[in-house]
């Protein structure tokens, strides 16, 4: 994409994000209307689908060649996620749900435009705690405007890592969790997580912490699109959770400080086994 492209779905994608934002922190302070999706743990509710509706129809109305994946729509309609090499806005209106409706305030609207394998532009959004995370592809990362570096961390023991917690109805998925922050806990500073993968990407790209890590294949394009660039773009690594080449279509991610830490982290990990190309998303 040119980028005087980038410039104006940048700006376009700003102000819907602003907008959502304040449906998110209106929302997060009433009574919730809850549903759930593929388990009584995979929650959604109605401010999931305003918040998508919102950001979908305002960029339909201002790019209409570009494509669209978003974690509400490919959930009510069960189509299969591609990404082409057609810009294509990949959009999780509320993450960190469970936080959302417990009313937590570690919640956050994620906007990232992608053409193909390639990330062009990443937003985060808190509009709880007032936190705008922002990338575009080559112009560094910034939270609230000023710019932002991940920590330089390369010393296992030092590092502060975000690792998936959550919760699972899969007995293996939280054994494999339990193994790894089994293995991590007395090798690193500490462990954290924020209830929402966009977040623990976004504290990564801030030097907040040292690392993020997902495993279990829980994730979706999504839960990662933004969070991504922003770490890239704040002089991060971004692998998969091998210490390999990442994919946005599976549905893990390492991120890390440096290569070394992220490489040190891949090597002591235990991932979640799905069937053969189980992790690929094709919901």
């Amino acid at each position: 994409m040119e980028p005087a492209e980038v410039e104006k779905c940048f700006e376009v994608a700003m102000r819907l994000v602003k907008e959502a934002g304040k449906v998110v922190r209106e929302a997060i302070k009433e009574q919730k209307n809850i549903e759930t999706k593929t388990s009584c743990v995979d929650l959604v509710t109605e401010s999931d689908k305003a918040v998508e509706k919102l950001l979908i129809e305002g960029l339909t109305q201002a790019f209409p060649g570009h494509k669209f994946i978003g974690e509400e729509t490919t959930a009510d309609t069960g189509s299969k996620c591609v990404l082409t090499d057609d810009p294509t806005w990949i959009i999780d209106p509320i993450d960190g749900t469970m936080n959302f409706v417990h009313s937590l305030p570690y919640t956050c609207v994620s906007v990232g435009l992608w053409t193909g394998r390639t990330g062009q532009i990443g937003i985060v959004y808190n509009p709880v705690l007032e936190q705008m995370f922002t990338a575009k592809k080559g112009g560094g990362a910034f939270l609230n405007g000023e710019r932002i570096h991940v920590s330089g961390c390369k010393d296992l023991s030092q590092a502060l890592v975000f690792a998936e917690m959550g919760t699972s109805l899969d007995p293996e998925k939280v054994k494999t969790v339990l193994t790894n922050l089994t293995t991590l806990m007395p090798r690193v500073h500490g462990v954290r997580d924020c209830g929402s993968a966009a977040l623990n990407l976004s504290s990564v790209a801030a030097g907040w912490g040292d690392a993020a890590m997902h495993l279990t294949a829980t994730l979706g394009p999504w839960d990662m699109a933004a969070g991504v660039l922003l770490v890239a773009e704040a002089g991060g690594a971004v692998c998969g959770v091998g210490g390999g080449e990442f994919d946005i279509m599976r549905r893990r991610v390492l991120c890390a400080a440096t290569p070394e830490l992220a490489q040190a982290i891949a090597g002591l990990l235990k991932q979640f086994q799905p069937t053969p190309d189980g992790d690929l998303l094709t919901c």
